[in-house]
Order: C-alpha cells, then structure tokens, then sequence
C-alpha cells in the first residue's frame, strides 16, 4: 500500500523517451559549482586524483564518489533541489543530493552531465520502510545522472566499467546500510533490463520502472517540469525528520 496523498499533481509533458537531450559544464541553481565548499572539493579530487594515477575523467569521478561515500554520510532527506554547497556542508545527503554533488564535480572538471528523470514504484522503498508502507509515496522520482566520457553518455551505473552483473555479494535490494549511490561501484544496477541483465538477475530493477520521462540538460530542469516526490507541505513536515535519519537504521 503506497500513497498518493503526500505527492505533487505531476503531468506528463509528452516529452519521449528516446529524445535527447544536450548536456552542459555550466553552473545552476542546484549545481552551484562557484561555491567555495565545491571548488574544494573539486580541488581535493584532483589531488587525490594525482596520487593515486587517475589521469582520465573516468578514473577522477571514481575517485570522487570514493570521497563523497565516506564524506556525506547518507540520509533520507526529501529535498531534491538542495544546493550542492549545502548538502557538503551538512555533511549528509540522500543518494539523489550526493548524485549531484558527483555532477558538481564532474562539470567541475569540464565533463558535460544531464540527467534522465526516472519515475520509480514506491514498492521499491519498502525495504527501508517496513512499519511506514503507508506513508511512502506511490512513486519516487529519480534523477539520474549521466556524463559524457570519451564522447558517449554514460550512466552513472557505468562509471565503474568492468563490474559482474550481481557485482560481490549480489545485486542491489534496497535495504541496509548501502545506498544506490553506493552500489554502483560495487555491482550493475539497470534500469532497462538488457539482454545480460535480464529477468531474474540481480542487476535488473526495470520491474519497478514505471515511467521514463526522458533526458534532462539538468536536474534543475527536470525538477522545474515535474516537480519533487512530495509536495512542498509534506517535505516541509518531513525533512527536519528524515533528512537526519540515516540510511539503514531501523524504520
């Protein structure tokens, strides 16, 4: 049992799937690239970078999202269009806000980025919400990002090329400690079921795709045409709560 009473009226914008849309290195409202909190970071990534013989874009984003999965400590904080600044100096985020930190520093860097909005099963958060099903919305929106490496979009699902399609210790459930920001540079998570991912294997989660809406030049668009998983009451009521609850603990 999910629930629609907590979400925004979402209209679809007839937008295709297949559309494609250009990516940008420039700075938004969300991606706030100017910020001192960001350069640092950014600058912190390149030494690291440097020491560790990461001389590709590839290679310094893997070592970014390294940074970031011990930097910001995961939580479930429902505001999705939070500057990247402060989501770094709260020092926590939910996996949609530490996405972002990792385009930040990607377009950072010069990488173009965008995003493909993905509408998800709320079903798929039960895991991590056993004793509030009721409450969990109907159908979460995603954004995904995506970043142009070697002139080709990749998904960040493949940002660590050369995982096994269950990865070590099988696929992503959703439940525990480890968050999608975290699993993708353990094992494959696909939203699209391809031929050596499809059915049963662990890597598959096209099952709780309900809608593609297509690619976005940024998040802040995608956000601006569909609006947030919650409306703004509910986040309001909601975030003082679950933007301290840290991924994994008991619900």
């Amino acid at each position: 049992m999910t629930s629609r009473l907590l979400m925004p009226v979402r209209t679809r914008d007839g937008r295709s799937p297949e559309r494609e849309a250009p990516g940008s290195t420039r700075p938004t409202p969300i991606l706030d690239l100017g910020h001192p909190l960001v350069t640092a970071l950014v600058a912190r990534v390149l030494h690291e970078s440097e020491a560790r013989g990461a001389v590709t874009d590839r290679a310094r984003l893997q070592v970014a999202h390294g940074i970031l999965v011990t930097a910001v400590r995961p939580v479930y904080s429902v505001e999705d269009r939070r500057r990247v600044s402060r989501t770094l100096r709260l020092g926590r985020g939910s996996c949609s806000q530490r996405m972002a930190v990792l385009e930040a520093v990607a377009r950072s860097l010069g990488v173009e980025t965008r995003v493909r909005g993905l509408l998800v099963d709320g079903t798929f958060w039960y895991p991590r919400f056993p004793k509030l099903r009721p409450f969990v919305p109907e159908e979460v929106l995603l954004a995904w990002p995506e970043f142009r490496l070697d002139d080709v979009w990749v998904p960040i699902a493949e940002l660590f090329s050369g995982l096994a399609p269950g990865g070590h210790g099988g696929g992503f459930t959703n439940s525990g400690a480890e968050t999608l920001f975290e699993a993708v540079a353990r094992t494959t998570v696909d939203w699209d079921a391809p031929a050596a991912c499809a059915g049963s294997a662990p890597c598959d989660l096209s099952a709780h795709l309900r809608t593609d809406l297509g690619r976005f030049s940024s998040r802040d668009e995608l956000f601006e045409l569909h609006g947030q998983t919650l409306c703004r009451p509910a986040r309001t009521l909601a975030e003082p709560v679950l933007g301290r609850w840290s991924a994994g603990a008991a619900a």
